[in-house]
């Protein structure tokens, strides 16, 4: 039996139930569907946030899989402090504020640029960036009328707002694991995000297996996913976020509920992570099912998987169409292949952003990423594309040993600015990426303009930088289509073939 409150998601597939109620998921309406229905027991951790946050309220006998209150032990900020910190595994420094004076002291022990964002929150609604006190004074006044907190009466000590250190440059980790009721633990996957920390993990794409991670770094994720799903308890899938500065593993939050990444990783491993742990919430044994064969061991291959986000902002050109910690993206789609370039080159593909192979690309980087953009800029001139950029990025890029075929003027002075270049056709690709979420007239219109222009946007240095490699990886292999059967058969990269 499916309880749906949206039709649009099971219209291809109306027949995987037995039964499939349109109804809104409220505890009121559950409950009704649980009195006609009287089912043996309530799976909530397949269905993202929402249902997760009806689990403590229905009967606790019926919910299967992790209990409810371990549901809250990972929800609960004070509760979660507690438990990283009893584990000995580091989070960012931060705290929860009720009002601003207290998010003000929260500032004052772990610095700027801090995390902004209500608890219990789905697809990262209202989180932002804040970067100074004026930042930080709008962001709580916006938080005090989101959503629920303002029908309830704002903020308060039951409905705190998270302030959280952010880690500028940091790489952003994914993990999805299994544990069953005997802890046993699997590890579905460890992906490694392209966007840095700070893009919304359903925004960001992410790669299996994680190409810059070192190894030591990866077992130490692997580690703390375990200790942290015997902490909770769980009992079924849970996922786990990280970000990784240096050599230093933070951990951000924990899930104990299926994420959006779980059929990609068993698309780009062949383990059916949502039948095993479906399984497994109802009472089978990782072991047991190892026995039967629903659980088998990851592919043994070269190959390399990337998620990308497919935005909708070609239907909403008004929209900014920068990525940040607020959900944007409505889609998603697999790229595959023998190189993280041509996975990343064949996502881009299938996300609709076809990446330009010759012509010149548009420069515009916050401070914090023209080291990464140097990198991207330096992989597109030695594909033969032409760079322009604005004085501050073009200066950097020059000063580096770049070539700049031309320095672009910012909206209202003197000279060609980016969205006449745009809008002319002489740019076939841009880089723009802002500092925080603040006013930012000339990035807006930049972005706007190459939206409105079906022209490829990349709004972070690591983007552009994977860009630029998945365009010479393109150059440099011949494209191949494969079965994703052959792929779960496992397939080697000719050691002939030097990867670039």
């Amino acid at each position: 039996i499916m309880v749906n409150c949206n039709p649009e998601t099971v219209s291809t597939d109306y027949d995987t139930s037995d039964r499939l109620y349109f109804e809104p998921l409220t505890l009121e309406d559950v409950l009704n569907v649980i009195a006609a229905e009287q089912p043996m027991a309530v799976v909530v951790s397949l269905g993202g946030q929402t249902p997760l946050k009806l689990a403590g309220l229905l009967p606790e006998e019926l919910v299967a899989g992790t209990n409810p209150r371990s549901i809250d032990l990972a929800e609960d900020r004070e509760l979660w402090n507690s438990l990283c910190a009893k584990l000995e595994i580091p989070q960012p420094p931060g705290g929860t504020a009720a009002d601003l004076e207290q998010a003000r002291a929260v500032v004052a022990v772990v610095g700027y640029p801090v995390l902004v964002r209500p608890s219990y929150v789905l697809g990262g609604r209202a989180m932002e960036i804040v970067y100074d006190d004026s930042q930080l004074e709008r962001a709580m006044s916006q938080l005090s009328g989101f959503g629920s907190l303002g029908i309830e009466g704002g903020l308060s000590a039951e409905r705190p707002v998270l302030v959280d250190r952010f880690l500028e440059d940091a790489t952003e980790v994914d993990v999805d694991a299994i544990r069953d009721a005997v802890g046993d633990i699997v590890i579905g996957a460890v992906m490694e995000h392209v966007e840095e920390a700070g893009v919304h993990s359903g925004d960001s794409a992410c790669v299996i297996p994680p190409p810059y991670l070192p190894d030591e770094v990866v077992a130490t994720i692997e580690e703390h996913t375990r200790r942290i799903a015997e902490a909770l308890d769980v009992r079924g899938l849970i996922n786990v976020q990280y970000a990784v500065k240096g050599d230093e593993v933070y951990v951000i939050e924990a899930n104990p509920r299926a994420s959006r990444t779980v059929p990609f990783v068993a698309k780009a491993t062949g383990v059916p992570l949502a039948k095993v742990a479906s399984r497994v919430m109802l009472g089978a044994t990782l072991v047991d099912l190892r026995t039967e064969g629903l659980l088998v061991d990851r592919v043994v291959g070269d190959h390399v998987a990337i998620k990308e986000a497919v935005m909708p902002f070609n239907r909403f050109p008004e929209a900014d169409p920068v990525l940040g910690p607020e959900m944007r993206s409505t889609g998603e789609v697999m790229g595959i292949d023998l190189t993280p370039g041509l996975a990343f080159y064949k996502s881009q593909i299938s996300a609709g952003s076809d990446l330009p192979e010759s012509g010149t690309v548009f420069f515009s980087l916050a401070d914090r990423d023209k080291r990464a953009g140097l990198e991207a800029a330096r992989g597109f001139t030695d594909l033969g594309l032409s760079i322009v950029a604005t004085s501050g990025t073009a200066a950097h890029l020059r000063d580096n040993g770049l070539p700049v075929a031309g320095v672009v003027a910012k909206l209202g002075e003197d000279g060609t600015d980016a969205v006449e270049l745009i809008r002319s056709g002489a740019i076939q690709m841009v880089v723009n990426s802002p500092r925080g979420r603040g006013p930012r007239a000339d990035g807006e219109h930049i972005r706007a303009a190459a939206s409105a222009g079906g022209i490829p946007l990349l709004t972070t240095a690591a983007a552009a930088l994977a860009a630029a490699r998945g365009l010479a990886d393109w150059r440099h292999f011949p494209l191949e289509v494969r079965t994703l059967q052959a792929y779960h058969r496992g397939i080697t990269r000719d050691p002939e073939v030097s990867v670039p």
